[in-house]
């Protein structure tokens, strides 16, 4: 069970923890200044809704999102999101490619080079199916929470930075919700893809307590370190690196190179959302389905990183608040 359990939270936490999150893009984009109330609030939230789904798909043993969605939201709306996920899905994963390509850029490396790299081994992972993708994230995972705790750490003990919670002056509280819609959808496409291979309700509660604690720990931190550098950051890209600027190119290197696995591990959950969706119509293997998907979107990626999460994140957490409530009230209107 703990076994299984923890393969499930990597698989969560590795789909959340891509280039915006890693990045502290995304973090800053909906939280900053006044958002401790904002970050304990997400972490019940994420908690709460992902139990839900995980036990629907255990449930019901959905193979794919839509699955999920008919249960949780019925036939007429479940046809929407469905449109609106796979579109969401698109976009995460050419933000993901794009970020590859800015990883690579950092270190004067033309961004074409990441972006192919990116797309060829997300093939290569795709060769085995929804269990290489697992196997990943087990091994990965675990290397990228230590890494990004550990600099972060580091960067508050060397700042002499305060992790004092006051509930006075906590005006962005509200961010809590569309930042945990917005990240509810991706996840969604993940969970409702793997139902069927979910053995025990133990699995669920470890995997959705240890994701949402572990989610909840860093975004806390993460925010706390982002703030002391905010007038700097509209400089940077990637905010990570205005963090690291002071530390050793070894440091930068290493933090760089995780970066761009919390990039990959987000690109291929998204990439399985699409192709186990994609897969009802077009009976091919893993590999094939993502490959064609991989070259209709890769041109994409020249809209950019920073443009592309300021531009789309925004708007999908306001309309993904619909899905968190049905979510979130799902186990009370299913007695009803």
């Amino acid at each position: 069970m703990w076994k299984s359990g923890m393969r499930w939270m990597f698989l969560i936490v590795g789909t959340m923890v891509g280039a915006g999150y890693a990045s502290g893009r995304e973090l800053w984009q909906f939280f900053g200044h006044e958002s401790g109330l904002a970050i304990i609030l997400f972490t019940i939230l994420f908690i709460c809704a992902i139990a839900i789904m995980m036990k629907v798909s255990f449930q019901y043993q959905t193979t794919n999102y839509y699955a999920l969605l008919e249960l949780i939201l019925g036939k007429k709306i479940a046809r929407f999101y469905d449109i609106l996920i796979f579109f969401y899905l698109m976009s995460t994963t050419v933000i993901m490619i794009a970020g590859s390509g800015a990883t690579f850029e950092a270190f004067h490396v033309s961004k074409w080079v990441g972006i192919g790299f990116i797309v060829l081994c997300i093939i290569l992972i795709f060769l085995r199916g929804i269990q290489g993708v697992l196997t990943f994230n087990v091994i990965i995972l675990p290397l990228l929470i230590i890494g990004l705790m550990s600099i972060l750490i580091v960067y508050t003990i060397d700042e002499q930075l305060t992790y004092i919670l006051s509930l006075d002056h906590q005006a962005n509280w509200t961010a809590a919700f569309t930042f945990t819609a917005l990240n509810i959808l991706s996840i969604l496409a993940v969970l409702g893809a793997v139902g069927d291979k979910i053995k025990s309700n133990g699995e669920i509660i470890i995997a959705s307590v240890g994701s949402g604690l572990i989610l909840g720990v860093i975004s806390f931190i993460y925010n706390n370190s982002l703030i002391q550098i905010s007038e700097v950051i509209i400089l940077y890209e990637i905010p990570l690196f205005a963090i690291l600027k002071n530390y050793p190119s070894y440091t930068y290197i290493i933090m760089s190179v995780l970066l761009w696995f919390a990039i990959f591990t987000t690109a291929i959950s998204g990439v399985m959302g699409l192709v186990t969706r994609v897969q009802e119509f077009f009976q091919h293997h893993m590999w094939k389905i993502a490959l064609g998907l991989l070259l209709i979107l890769t041109p994409l990626t020249n809209i950019g990183f920073s443009t592309l999460i300021a531009l789309l994140y925004p708007i999908y957490g306001i309309v993904n608040l619909y899905l968190l409530c049905a979510i979130l009230l799902f186990p009370f209107y299913k007695k009803i």
